[in-house]
């Protein structure tokens, strides 16, 4: 019997800065994510590169990219995109949503996401774990933990069934799960510090945040770890566990 087969739906284009430093964002997930035995796909869902029809069925699960595009939106392969992620519901795959991966998913399911009230949120960022939520108890990691946060774009309101696992002070939905097979995560927990320095300048660049708000934004970023280990194992137990 062979291993399991998982397949990443990239919605965002590589920038330099990551393909120079890690072969591009489908690596930086392999990383995280990827064991021995396993197979790991990659699809270029931005650029139209979707798994045939015949072909979803034989995957154990899927991850979904961040993405400088709006979940909102209704860009053709967006609009692709949520048939794919209705037919996977429906098949019960596994599918674990990040950023815009976590907006998507909800929209799929039926819940919305726009731009969040409150502005950007970049840096990093404390989340709130439910305590009533089971397979987080049984995972035994801290009630808060710290992750790297990029997005203007939030859930405003959770697809119905769907349970709230995380908030923090400054997103009302930053993670969620949808009966077994599906969860969304608003941050990044595939991220490393000099990823989210580099974006941070590339912002700049394109007049989405100001010159002078980068040293601050830096600073905070410089002087705190994120939990990585405790999302890595809590992406892997969703994926490939029970939780």
């Amino acid at each position: 019997m062979g291993g399991k087969k998982f397949g990443v739906l990239l919605c965002a284009e590589d920038t330099d800065f990551v393909k120079k430093m890690y072969g591009g964002y489908f690596q930086v997930f392999l990383k995280m994510l990827a064991e021995e035995g396993e197979t790991w796909d990659l699809y270029r869902v931005a650029c139209g590169e979707f798994p045939d029809d015949d072909e979803v069925e034989s995957y154990d699960g899927f991850v979904i990219s961040g993405s400088s595009r709006d979940a909102h939106g209704n860009d053709a392969w967006i609009c692709r995109l949520l048939t794919l992620l209705t037919r996977l519901d429906s098949l019960k795959i596994k599918v674990l949503g990040i950023c815009f991966g976590h907006q998507i998913l909800s929209r799929a399911l039926g819940g919305k996401s726009g731009r969040a009230i409150t502005g950007w949120d970049i840096g990093i960022r404390t989340v709130h774990l439910s305590s009533s939520c089971k397979v987080l108890s049984s995972l035994n990691v801290p009630a808060l933990l710290s992750i790297y946060e990029i997005h203007r774009d939030e859930v405003w309101e959770l697809p119905p069934k769907a349970e709230l696992i995380a908030w923090s002070e400054k997103t009302g939905v930053e993670m969620f799960r949808y009966g077994d097979h599906m969860m969304g995560i608003q941050g990044h927990p595939e991220y490393t510090k000099d990823i989210l320095l580099n974006l941070i300048d590339r912002l700049v660049k394109l007049n989405f945040i100001l010159d002078s708000e980068t040293e601050e934004l830096k600073s905070k970023v410089l002087a705190r770890e994120p939990d990585r280990e405790a999302w890595r194992r809590l992406c892997l137990n969703f994926l490939k566990g029970g939780l």
